[in-house]
């Protein structure tokens, strides 16, 4: 039997600073769906001057962005991954992040997975879990 370690997992809010300051964000879980929390939240980074790109398997253009079926499929650079699928696809995510060399990762309200948050760190890239960046640019009143 293999023991996992779990690190606690922190951030500051110099730390979402960090990451909210990045441009380009893949939107996983993103479709024409208006009554997804994704669609309300990337319409908001998109306001806030974000280019967001739509990354879902039915690959649809969102807020007149082209979407693509995966992170893998995009063939420019990715700053931040915001992640809005079930926790259990998650950590799938975080690798494809990594692979693709995205800058950070962002785990949206109730989505859980401290190993893929610990693989992204220890690979470099920046990441947050269990929150959410609508929330925080309101909290910030950027």
């Amino acid at each position: 039997m293999h023991l996992v370690v779990r690190t606690k997992f922190t951030m500051s809010e110099d730390h979402i600073d960090q990451i909210l300051s990045l441009k380009t964000w893949a939107i996983v879980g993103l479709s024409n769906n208006s009554q997804r929390p994704a669609f309300g939240v990337s319409a908001l980074l998109q306001q806030k001057g974000h280019r967001i790109i739509p990354v879902h398997p039915k690959a649809e253009s969102v807020h007149g962005e082209k979407g693509y079926a995966s992170l893998t499929d995009i063939d420019f650079p990715i700053d931040v991954v915001d992640i809005f699928v079930n926790s259990s696809l998650a950590g799938a995510v975080v690798d494809e992040a990594i692979s693709i060399g995205a800058k950070a990762v962002w785990l949206q309200l109730e989505v859980i997975d401290q190993i893929a948050v610990d693989r992204a760190k220890n690979a470099g890239l920046m990441a947050v879990m269990n929150r959410c960046p609508a929330i925080e640019y309101k909290k910030r009143a950027l």
